[in-house]
């Protein structure tokens, strides 16, 4: 994968954007399926349930429609889910999608990162290479998300496997990356 620019103010708009909308439509139709549910399925409230409860004195616990809305809520996130994939290559979600991707790929290396380190201390070109595109794209979505307060450490260990690539003799950049690289660890 490599790293493209991305236009912070666009990508801040179209996040929140989705945020919102996400969180407004999981309220919306998971009231929506809850009622719907209940209305279909549901016989608490009914008149001759009413009647059978207060004569049974012996139930300890009254029904409820709980099993319904939380029914509603898996439905609700389920087209959510299915709302999102189907947008995810659309013009509006590509940066939202690329920095997903990116969050990705980073989670991937941190799994790996002490082995990677280790082998890149030793020497080897394809752990610089993937460290060079871990620490840039760290760099990229901190100065994104505004996480500024890591942003110098992440300089930091870039400037640190910059002097070691030189010692290396090697010429290496984030470009060269491929997700297969991580593998090898």
């Amino acid at each position: 994968m490599q790293l493209i620019d991305i236009d912070k103010e666009r990508y801040r708009k179209h996040l929140n954007i989705v945020i919102v909308s996400f969180i407004s439509s999981l309220l919306v139709l998971s009231l929506l399926f809850g009622t719907i549910l209940i209305s279909m399925f549901s016989s608490v409230g009914d008149v001759n349930e009413l009647v059978k409860v207060a004569n049974d004195a012996v139930q300890a616990e009254p029904e409820s429609n709980f099993r319904f809305n939380l029914l509603g809520v898996i439905l609700a996130l389920v087209t959510n889910a299915a709302i999102l994939y189907r947008i995810k290559h659309s013009a509006f979600f590509t940066e939202i999608y690329y920095v997903w991707q990116v969050k990705q790929l980073q989670n991937l290396v941190y799994r790996k990162l002490k082995k990677i380190k280790l082998a890149a201390n030793n020497g080897e070109e394809k752990a610089m290479t993937i460290l060079s595109f871990y620490y840039q794209s760290q760099l990229q979505i901190y100065k994104l998300d505004d996480n500024t307060i890591t942003l110098s450490t992440i300089e930091n260990h870039q400037q640190e496997l910059n002097v070691l690539i030189a010692k290396s003799g090697l010429n290496i950049s984030c470009e060269q990356f491929k997700k297969e690289l991580i593998a090898a660890y």
